[in-house]
């Protein structure tokens, strides 16, 4: 759980794993999420193998990232709580409607 643990991680994960592999990309794909956060996010998931940072040696710098194999394992578990959310959507939705 420590893994998983906050707002953005799985939303991290899920767009690599798309194909989403710049900074600046994850932060226009999550723009409810700031810079300094999905940075802090991107460097624990790093630390605990997830996802590996790759820097290319040009100007500007470049720097993409990619799911390790430990990344890629999650996947699978990212698919069935999206589909147990979809299934339950009706009973969850209005949980988390604005007041």
């Amino acid at each position: 759980m420590e893994v998983m643990s906050g707002k953005w991680k799985i939303g991290l994960i899920w767009c690599i794993y798309s194909g989403i592999k710049r900074p600046g990309a994850l932060h226009r794909h999550m723009p409810k999420a700031s810079r300094r956060i999905l940075d802090s996010q991107l460097k624990q998931l790093l630390q605990q193998g997830i996802i590996s940072k790759i820097t290319f040696n040009q100007l500007p710098l470049k720097v993409e990232y990619e799911l390790t194999e430990l990344g890629k394992s999650l996947i699978p578990v990212i698919e069935v709580t999206a589909q147990w959310g979809e299934t339950h959507r009706e009973v969850l939705e209005p949980l988390f409607l604005p007041v």
